[in-house]
């Protein structure tokens, strides 16, 4: 089976070496160009370019895909187009380039969370389920018929890099045998359910921002684990952007008996939330390194005092 694959990031180059590894061809790469870092004025190469250039898979970094483009993929030919985590929507003449299917890979139970962030949206309403879904691309987001569901457990601990690593698992473990199905016409794409459609929210610094007396104790629980990575989570006091690297529930009863935003027990930093408080046990402020709830109360009490 020759492949020609699309994706950007890490995940979706773990998929990449799985097929690189496999029996079948993967006769080029279609990526992100190559995109300068804050700290560094060298442009870096995305995951899936780098690990296709180290196993000598032509890779293509297009700006546009336009028509120069489609004058250069169409010379290759390719049974299947495969879409994971690419990162733009392709257009039509791209979809119907491959001689069989053009398939993308989606990480939630669609329709549940068509967009660009399923796996924070699962873990903000703290769904118990996901999966991915290995669906027919069409030009539409994420509204493809689906060859195939395959379901996940979602624990408690999971955060986002977290989930993600197990979907992608998921993903590897399956993806060789859907191809191969699909190839084959033994997996029929079925309509999503039009009745269940939901969307992703669009994640950005300002998702990260919590303001406590105006947030829920589990809510924030929920953000910490589902913005790890990027854009975490922080807070502002006296005009200071305040990152927050740990959080911990707060086992003392007692504390709405204290009319202080912030206040320090036992060397540990406590924020007062909507419904009760929580401890931050790691943070970072501007500039700084990461300290921890006991480093504050020696060095910054009088900054978390009202």
């Amino acid at each position: 089976m020759k492949i020609l694959y699309a994706g950007s990031s890490q995940s979706s180059s773990l998929i990449l070496q799985s097929l690189i590894s496999s029996s079948n061809e993967v006769i080029g790469v279609i990526t992100k160009p190559d995109k300068r870092s804050k700290r560094d004025s060298i442009k870096e190469p995305s995951y899936v370019a780098k690990l296709a250039e180290k196993n000598n898979v032509v890779v293509f970094k297009p700006e546009n895909l336009d028509q120069n483009f489609k004058k250069i993929i169409t010379k290759h030919s390719y049974d299947i187009l495969l879409v994971v985590a690419y990162g733009k929507l392709l257009p039509e003449w791209l979809i119907k380039s491959s001689l069989k299917e053009t398939v993308n890979i989606h990480y939630s139970l669609l329709p549940k969370y068509r967009g660009a962030s399923p796996i924070q949206s699962t873990i903000l309403n703290n769904d118990k389920k996901t999966g991915i879904s290995v669906m027919k691309m069409t030009s539409g987001l994420d509204e493809g018929p689906v060859f195939v569901y395959h379901e996940l457990k979602v624990s408690a601990p999971d955060n986002k890099n977290k989930l993600e690593q197990k979907l992608t698992s998921l993903c590897i473990k399956n993806i060789h045998k859907d191809l191969e199905n699909i190839c084959e016409g033994k997996l029929i794409p079925k309509e999503q359910d039009a009745e269940n459609i939901s969307y992703c929210k669009k994640i950005s610094k300002l998702s990260g921002k919590i303001i406590f007396d105006e947030e829920r104790s589990e809510n924030i629980f929920s953000k910490f684990k589902a913005y790890s990575g990027w854009p975490g989570l922080y807070f502002e006091r006296k005009d200071l952007k305040i990152k927050i690297h740990g959080i911990a529930d707060n086992n003392n009863k007692d504390d709405h008996l204290i009319p202080n935003k912030f206040y320090f027990t036992k060397k540990l930093l406590i924020a007062k939330t909507m419904n009760g408080s929580i401890v931050i046990t790691h943070l970072q402020f501007p500039g700084k390194n990461v300290i921890t709830s006991e480093d504050a109360a020696n060095s910054y009490a009088d900054f978390f005092r009202d």
